[in-house]
């Protein structure tokens, strides 16, 4: 398995529907699957250690080369022609600022890559899942290759957007952190969104449509959009609505009673820990906005914490999303 085998396959990835031939996961009362499926799934869970291989590999080849170029730059003032953020001359958080320098916050910088790293991973899960998904019954993001895909470009998306800006303090690189920021989370919804509703489409022709198109269609769409009216809106009020949205979808998960989903078929450590993470992220940040979290020339940073912190959560409910044991499935194998 090599990266041009990886790549060269991707347009296949994105081709994958999920299959409306799966039958039912059998349970008994006390939610027991049979041991055919159990099997399957303990299968799917072994990963080969070429996805590690990916996602590790990449960071490595991808942090060998931003040495290579911050070193090239380092105090050559590479950003000096570019429009300033206000956060340059009156920053937000305690890391000490290095104007000439290609990174000029370090910690602040380097710590999205722990969103690539997640992204990688998810890449990697899709071209795992495109081999397997045949022997895999019931859940909607395995079966579904292209959704993973969708997750991992969103997230090494948010982890240039965010580390261009806190490299360069740029206006034009705030822009792009704050745009990529919702990225995920639209993939977070439209995958919630893929598992309550049918797979397929049917026309008048007869013919079947599957949905996943229109759902990633509609994060590319919204992530342009809220990238092209950054300045239009406050992120302080349009963050917390997207990760308003995918805990509710959590917490229905959780209703015994109203969920499509029994909540015994999902593995809800992972949201215990992305939770917990969101959590410790928003404290670590805002006592660095207090000033009030290491010093400026530590590579502890508090905001570095809320980059670490998040990857996680969103990592978490990534794999929170590939637990799911059972579907819904008469619903979503309905024709609308």
């Amino acid at each position: 398995m090599n990266t041009a085998t990886f790549i060269a396959s991707i347009p296949s990835i994105a081709s994958v529907r999920f299959s409306n031939t799966l039958s039912p996961i059998p349970w008994s009362g006390c939610g027991r699957i049979s041991a055919t499926n159990n099997r399957s799934m303990k299968q799917r869970d072994r990963l080969p250690l070429w996805v590690h291989s990916v996602a590790w590999g990449g960071l490595s080849i991808l942090i060998l080369l931003l040495v290579l170029v911050g070193d090239r730059y380092r105090g050559q003032g590479f950003w000096q022609a570019w429009v300033e953020s206000l956060e340059f001359r009156n920053p937000g958080y305690s890391e000490r600022i290095h104007p000439n320098d290609l990174f000029r916050t370090r910690a602040n910088t380097w710590s999205n890559l722990a969103y690539v790293l997640v992204g990688f991973y998810s890449l990697a899960f899709a071209f795992h899942d495109r081999q397997h998904s045949g022997s895999v019954e019931g859940n909607y993001l395995v079966c579904t290759p292209a959704m993973s895909l969708l997750f991992g470009v969103a997230c090494c998306y948010l982890g240039l957007g965010s580390g261009l800006f806190h490299a360069s303090l740029t206006r034009w690189g705030q822009q792009l952190d704050v745009g990529s920021m919702y990225a995920p989370l639209l993939a977070c919804i439209a995958i919630n969104v893929g598992r309550y509703c049918p797979s397929h489409f049917r026309v008048n022709s007869g013919s079947r449509i599957p949905v996943w198109p229109l759902l990633a269609s509609l994060v590319v769409l919204g992530s342009y959009l809220l990238y092209h009216y950054k300045w239009s809106m406050s992120s302080g009020q349009v963050l917390p609505i997207h990760i308003l949205i995918v805990v509710v979808f959590a917490l229905v998960d959780c209703i015994p009673d109203r969920s499509k989903i029994d909540p015994r078929t999902l593995n809800r450590r992972w949201l215990f820990v992305g939770m917990v993470a969101l959590v410790l992220a928003v404290l670590f940040r805002q006592l660095d906005v207090a000033r009030k979290f290491g010093t400026p020339e530590s590579w502890i940073q508090g905001h570095a914490l809320w980059h670490l912190l998040t990857a996680l959560a969103l990592g978490s409910m990534y794999l929170y999303y590939r637990s799911e044991r059972c579907l819904w499935e008469s619903a979503r194998r309905a024709s609308v």
